[in-house]
Formats: structure tokens, C-alpha cells, sequence
């Protein structure tokens, strides 16, 4: 099947036994090469969300294939190896308002101006015309933005959308009107499998009942769901019971992320996953995605090791604040520029000349020491 074609490039992909091989064809294979050994040893040991003759989905985190969102994350990885930055993927926090009080927010402030329609709708052209091929909105809680499915639909054929959200006011009116607008997936976060946890983290009770809730009302309206969890001490020996409860639901993957050092949590950089919890989350990641059935599993600890793809935060990834302000990554709380009086491409460009995102990624700079002495804004609370 072929899944990627552009003037000087086409990719096809073959499927046996549940897995994807890519192969590159034209003059620029030659190049692409590397790129798709890269992708190809990576994929060896995953499983698609599904995969048929005329289509694959390979996860939430990537266009489907073919599509030219598809199309544009090849050229991304092809523009990677060439050391030409491309911010594949933009998060937007479009609203800062949220119903949760939770224990690791990383914006915890709730207060403040909201950005305009206007503005998340320039930010969104401006980001798909420097190459990105999937936009997430964020909050805050982005289901409280009366406007949501108008941004949503902002977003052209050249991306796929996502959102995050906690469940929180994802109604079945709402989750079809998202799936209208063109939303591609919500990402509903869950810091346990477990409701009373779940709720003291989160600060509120039912919101473990809210998760549920627009998980179900996701799937109805036909969205493509991703259970997301921000992996932590306290949370860590759930893996299995959280996996069981993305299976129990049906959702199409268990995101698992890495609890960061920032917001409400930079007092705790003593409470983050050790090098040894790593590599458990590693081992669940593999473990999972040789199942034939289940849910995908992808761990971000795992992909955004040292010994994988590194570090994104402002090499791949951009994210604008609910202010306007433009940082690395939703985790990295250190402003390069604001929106509002700025064009995202001249951040984007400013961005690359910082002597700490330039080079070959390595782990999440937010865990080095020499870093976070450099940038003592990181320890202030929103």
C-alpha cells in the first residue's frame, strides 16, 4: 500500500502478522533511508491500533495512513535527519479555567486572560505552515470553551487534531460536534485506575466518574480515545490495572507519560521515576504491544530516551499557554516569545539558537540539574 507520496518520495508499507515494514521509493530514497531504518526498527516492536488494506492507524499520536497529515510526518522525519526543524506537533492551551485542584498540574493557575478565537486561529495557520502535522489543544480543561468545535475545525487536512481533556463537560452533544468539527482524538488523563485515588488527585470528587463518563461518550460519537496517564511514583504499580481498564473500555491506546519536576510538582524533583522505573515502563511498553489484542500501548519514557528519538521539547514540539507565551513543550515552562505580538515563526526561529535545544537530543532536559540551575524560573508556582 502506499502511504506517503511526494514530488521526489513515495512510501509503501506492507503488513504481516500484525506489524508495518515502510519502504522508501524515488530519487530521494536514498536519503530517506536512514529515516525509514529509524521507523521501520521502532515499529518492529509495536502493533497499529488497526491496520486493513486500504488504511493504517498506527496510534492517536500519528496521522493515519495514507493522508496527507500522513504525508507531512514523513517529510518531518526526512527534514529531521537533515537537521531542519520542523515543530511536528503544536499544543495550544486554549483556557486555563478548570474544574480539577490536581496535586502534579504543571499550569496551575487558573485565573487569567483567555486567548481569542482569533489568535488560537492564526496560531493554528502559522503552525501548519511550518510543517506541523498533528495540533492538541490543552488546558486547563479545553471541554469548557464554548468555541471548542470551531477551533477544532480550524484545523485543515494538512494535521489531524487532538485533545486533551479530563472528562470533565465531554457530553455525547459535545463529543459529536468535536467529531463533526474534524477532531482526530481526546486524550482523557487518569492518574489512577482507581476511583478514590483518581479523585484525591485530581482534587475534586467524581472526576474519576467524569473520565468514564467522556471516554464513553467519546467512543459513541465515533473519536478515536486515548487513555493518558502521567506515570509517578504513586501511580507506578497500576501499570497493569490501568492497562486492564483501557481494555475494559475499549479505548484505542494507554499513553503512558513521565511525571515532570514543574508547576505544583517542582518541589518534588525527589518524586520522579527512577532510571530503574523507566525501564519497568519500557518492559510494560514491549510486553503490551506483542499482544495481538488490546489496546496500543506508548510510553514516552521509553520513546524519548536517549537511546530512541530524545528529547523534543523545542527541536519537534512547540506549545502556546493559555497567555500566549511559547515554550518547548507544555513541561517546560520557559517562555521564547507570546503569540500576541509575534509571529510563531520568528519564536520558532529564536527558539532554535538557544544553545540548550540546539544538537543532538539527548533525555528530558527537565531532569538536568545544570539546566534547571540555569533557568530558576522553572521552580516558581503559576
Amino acid at each position: 500500500m502506499q502511504v506517503a507520496e511526494r514530488p521526489l518520495l513515495k512510501i509503501e508499507a506492507e503488513t504481516e502478522g500484525g506489524k508495518i515494514t515502510f519502504r522508501a521509493k524515488g530519487p530521494l530514497s536514498m536519503v530517506a533511508g536512514p529515516v525509514m531504518k529509524k521507523v521501520n526498527e521502532t515499529f518492529a516492536a509495536e502493533k497499529p491500533v488497526r491496520s486493513g488494506t486500504d488504511e493504517i492507524v498506527f496510534s492517536t499520536w500519528i496521522p493515519p495512513a495514507p493522508s496527507p497529515a500522513f504525508d507531512r510526518m514523513i517529510s518531518a522525519q526526512v527534514a529531521a535527519l537533515t537537521r531542519r526543524r520542523v515543530p511536528d506537533q503544536v499544543s495550544i492551551g486554549v483556557i486555563r479555567a478548570c474544574p480539577n485542584d490536581c496535586l502534579h498540574c504543571s499550569a496551575p493557575s487558573r485565573t487569567g486572560e483567555v486567548l481569542s478565537s482569533g489568535v488560537v486561529k492564526r496560531v493554528i495557520g502559522e503552525a501548519l505552515d511550518l510543517g506541523s502535522y498533528m495540533i492538541s489543544f490543552d488546558g486547563g480543561e479545553p471541554m469548557t470553551r464554548r468555541d471548542l468545535p470551531d477551533l477544532v475545525a480550524a484545523v485543515d487536512y494538512r494535521a489531524i487534531c487532538a485533545s486533551f481533556t479530563s472528562g470533565y463537560a465531554l457530553t455525547e452533544e459535545l463529543a459529536r460536534s468535536l467529531k463533526k468539527a474534524g477532531l482526530y482524538a481526546v486524550r482523557v488523563s487518569i492518574d489512577s485506575p482507581h476511583p478514590e485515588e483518581h479523585d484525591r488527585f485530581r482534587g475534586r470528587k467524581g472526576a474519576f466518574s467524569d473520565a468514564i463518563s467522556g471516554i464513553k461518550n467519546a467512543l459513541a460519537a465515533g473519536l478515536m480515545v486515548d487513555l493518558f496517564m502521567v506515570t509517578s511514583p504513586m501511580n507506578i504499580d497500576d501499570l497493569e490495572e490501568a492497562y486492564s481498564l483501557a481494555a475494559e473500555l475499549s479505548v484505542h491506546e494507554l499513553s503512558l507519560y513521565e511525571i515532570v519536576a514543574v508547576g505544583r510538582w517542582s518541589t518534588h524533583a525527589d518524586e520522579v521515576l527512577t532510571g530503574s522505573d523507566i525501564d519497568r515502563v519500557s518492559r510494560f511498553h514491549q510486553d503490551k504491544n506483542r499482544l495481538p489484542e488490546g489496546p496500543r500501548v506508548t510510553a514516552f519514557p521509553r520513546l524519548l530516551s536517549p537511546d530512541m528519538f530524545g528529547c523534543f521539547a523545542g527541536r519537534r514540539w512547540l506549545h502556546v499557554d493559555a497567555s500566549g507565551d511559547v515554550l518547548p513543550c507544555a513541561y517546560m515552562p520557559i517562555p521564547f516569545g507570546n503569540v500576541r505580538d509575534t509571529s510563531l515563526a520568528d519564536i520558532w526561529k529564536g527558539m532554535g539558537r538557544d544553545r540548550w535545544l540546539r544538537g543532538k537530543p539527548q533525555g528530558c532536559m527537565m531532569k538536568d540539574e545544570e539546566f534547571r540551575r540555569a533557568h530558576p524560573s522553572i521552580l516558581e508556582i503559576g
